[in-house]
């Protein structure tokens, strides 16, 4: 899965509960993400996941959504690629 224009990768860094996490962006930004509904009940995310984040057209800093969570293998096949930064490599490589 290819981020669209516009989105952004990203490392969960705090469950909030609700549907509500906090992700450290691929831009360098840290965005408090809602689990979309149709990731909600069929995907389980958890702190240290790589996810795929559109931020909202409005408050575009600091709020988004999250539509993707990759698995461990896909994570670090990305981070092998190059399509990571650095700073998400690290904290993948340091959960898996």
């Amino acid at each position: 899965m290819e981020p669209g224009p516009g989105d952004v990768y990203g490392v969960v860094t705090k469950m909030y509960g609700y549907d509500r996490v906090l992700v450290e962006c691929s831009d360098g930004k840290q965005r408090l993400c809602r689990i979309r509904g149709q990731l909600k009940r069929r995907i389980w995310i958890k702190e240290g996941d790589l996810v795929l984040v559109s931020p909202w057209d409005f408050q575009r800093d600091s709020r988004g959504d999250i539509w993707w969570r990759f698995t461990k293998n896909q994570a670090i096949e990305l981070a092998r690629r190059g399509a990571l930064p650095d700073f998400l490599k690290a904290k993948i490589e340091a959960v898996a």
